[in-house]
């Protein structure tokens, strides 16, 4: 069994534990929460990847800094025409993974996702329930990279 970083394993127990209707009911009103992820003004950043890609519909802005040495802090900034869908999987991953190292989100495997949001939305939306995680997944590994010459072994 893979292990995933506590907070994130936490919701994928809530969200399994869930019949089909509650669990949609939930990640709507996750999807609603999306916006209390998005960076405050007042915030820095070691790095900042905001685009719009083609899996997407609007553009996402993935904001990440490193907190009490290897702890990764994400913000993420959604577009107006951001699907719900990816809304609530923002606020799950942000939840799931604040406060992880930044090995821990790159060895994150993309297993969970449907047992969060159920294989039938899986098999709906295709590849853009994996997106906003591919984005943090690259972030992280852009700040592993750029550290690397400064770590000690």
């Amino acid at each position: 069994m893979q292990a995933y970083p506590a907070a994130l394993n936490e919701l994928i127990a809530f969200f399994e534990s869930l019949p089909e209707g509650e669990r949609r009911e939930n990640l709507i009103d996750l999807a609603a929460a999306s916006a209390a992820h998005a960076p405050k003004e007042s915030e820095t950043f070691d790095l900042e990847d905001v685009r719009k890609d083609a899996e997407c519909t609007d553009t996402v802005g993935v904001h990440v800094r490193l907190e009490s040495g290897e702890r990764v802090h994400f913000a993420i900034s959604l577009g107006p025409k951001v699907q719900t869908l990816t809304k609530a999987l923002t606020t799950i991953l942000c939840r799931g993974l604040n406060g992880s190292t930044l090995q821990e989100v790159l060895d994150v495997p993309q297993d969970f996702v449907p047992r969060i949001i159920g294989a039938e939305l899986v098999r709906l939306r295709s590849q853009t329930v994996y997106y906003v995680l591919g984005r943090m997944k690259q972030a992280a590994a852009q700040l592993v990279a750029s550290n690397e010459p400064f770590r000690q072994s």
